[in-house]
């Protein structure tokens, strides 16, 4: 019987950060490097990147699997579905503190920019976080 590639990490770790903000209280944000496969708001895409609440009073039908993220969310009052492949995921926090991780994006990906849909309005930047949360900590997961 020949060893199988084991399944990522990632995904695991991105429920396992989205339970432990919700469990303390925290509203989980992901950071997302947007390429021709994420389906997101394009005008709301900054530098090639947008940050995401992905909280319970944010995110309806929140479906976490090991290949996408996928919910619907409002932006300025009208409802998106919203389609991240994990692979685009940069990082996951807590609003409130900073606390989370960051990882590594797959380079093979064509860049947001490249596909065509990078949007020619700027977009508004995401929240700072709370005051005394000082600077996201992240660390790097190969």
């Amino acid at each position: 019987m020949a060893d199988s590639p084991a399944a990522s990490t990632k995904p695991y770790l991105l429920r396992a950060l989205y339970e432990w903000c919700v469990d303390n209280g925290h509203t989980p944000y992901i950071s997302v490097v947007v390429d021709a496969s994420t389906r997101v708001p394009a005008e709301f895409v900054r530098n090639g990147e947008i940050v995401l609440n992905i909280g319970p009073l944010a995110a309806n039908r929140l479906k976490m699997g090991n290949d996408t993220i996928d919910f619907a969310a409002r932006f300025g009052g009208v409802a998106r579905e919203l389609s991240i492949p994990v692979s685009r995921i940069a990082a996951i926090y807590a609003r409130e503190n900073g606390h989370g991780m960051s990882f590594e994006i797959e380079a093979n990906a064509t860049p947001w920019e490249a596909s065509g849909e990078a949007a020619a309005q700027p977009a508004p930047e995401p929240p700072a976080p709370a005051p005394g949360g000082g600077k996201p900590t992240l660390r790097v997961v190969k």
